[in-house]
């Protein structure tokens, strides 16, 4: 019986990555076994992108468009609660308003304004 694979495009997951060790909270654009393509923003300062954000500063928010070969990825996790933990997109909409998806959108959509 096979099993199905949990990573599709444009789930939203962390990947943490090595050399240097980063973690990276986006959205999959593509996966294959050269590497992961991601659409998101380090975690390291996610207080402070979730307060840029939450003030309407989202243009001053380190989003971007990577791939990182496999060589360097450690792991990868879909972003959802876990023993009560919300998830980050969870935490992201609650804390800004925004849907984690439409603000992690490729460059041709556009983000709307926060509600």
């Amino acid at each position: 019986m096979a099993l199905s694979f949990p990573f599709q495009r444009g789930q939203l997951v962390v990947v943490v990555v090595t050399a240097p060790r980063q973690k990276i909270w986006g959205r999959i654009l593509g996966l294959e076994t050269a590497g992961i393509a991601v659409r998101g923003i380090d975690l390291a300062p996610w207080e402070d992108v979730l307060n840029l954000v939450n003030r309407g500063h989202s243009d001053q928010v380190a989003l971007d468009t990577r791939f990182f070969p496999m060589h360097r990825i450690e792991q990868m996790y879909l972003d959802e609660a876990s023993s009560g933990v919300p998830s980050l997109g969870e935490v992201f909409q609650e804390r800004t308003g925004l849907d984690p998806m439409e603000f992690l959108a490729d460059l041709d959509v556009p983000r709307r304004k926060r509600r």
